[in-house]
């Protein structure tokens, strides 16, 4: 296999010790032109994200949408996730099912929100972000939060409440199996008496639902290619 290799500017920018905000417009300009559109693309923008220590305001939102869009809108099924590119993007964004970064945690919540559908596993995963932060201090969340405490805090409050977001309605929390599950460990990490009252009316809000088996299938992340009219698979 070749060693993958950043093209110019690409290249010159990866060897920095800060991303400006023009170093992004010679990116949208020279390297991703017409957005992020292959599984190269999305190395090259990981591989800038890990090499800077240092990144501008800009960088963060121009990571996210790009790499959004491109999991979401541009592989299959388009507009949507599903359990193949929602197992493709926890790859890229975790280790040992934690989340690498504050910023890898932002594009899953975009991601989501973006999204027609969220399957159960992509919504459980971003949940035990928090007890992951709550319970072994560790991960991306753990970097947010504020309070390093063991309680619920209003800020874990409005994580929940962005991840459950598409499955609440009329003050009734749907929650399939997995993202139930979660819910309930995050609850034996803390003591009700440290935790913010609407820690208590989310638990009394969940109402479990049995999702039927949904068959596993077995293609590979296809991504729209308009150069060539065809679908690319991507391993």
């Amino acid at each position: 296999m070749s060693e993958f290799r950043l093209a110019f500017p690409a290249c010159v920018i990866a060897g920095k010790h800060r991303l400006t905000a023009e170093d992004i417009s010679l990116l949208r300009k020279h390297t991703f032109p017409e957005g992020i559109r292959t599984s190269d693309d999305v190395v090259a923008m990981l591989a800038l994200n890990n090499s800077c220590p240092e990144k501008c305001p800009e960088w963060s939102s121009f990571f996210v949408e790009q790499l959004a869009d491109f999991i979401v809108n541009y592989t299959y099924p388009q507009g949507s996730l599903d359990e193949i590119n929602v197992a493709w993007l926890i790859r890229m964004v975790s280790t040992a099912g934690v989340v690498n970064s504050a910023l890898e945690l932002e594009l899953v919540l975009h991601a989501m929100e973006i999204s027609a559908n969220v399957p159960d596993e992509l919504r459980a995963f971003a949940l035990d972000q928090l007890r992951l932060a709550l319970g072994e201090d560790i991960g991306g969340y753990k970097l947010l939060r504020a309070v390093d405490r063991k309680g619920i805090s209003r800020q874990d409050i409005d994580y929940v409440m962005r991840v459950l977001r598409g499955i609440s309605d009329g003050g009734v929390i749907h929650a399939p199996p997995l993202t139930w599950s979660v819910l309930m460990q995050i609850a034996e990490e803390t003591l009700p008496a440290g935790n913010h009252p609407r820690w208590a009316d989310i638990l009394s809000a969940l109402q479990l639902v049995e999702y039927a088996t949904v068959p596993r299938r077995s293609r590979w992340l296809r991504i729209v290619d308009d150069n060539f009219g065809n679908e690319t698979a991507v391993a």
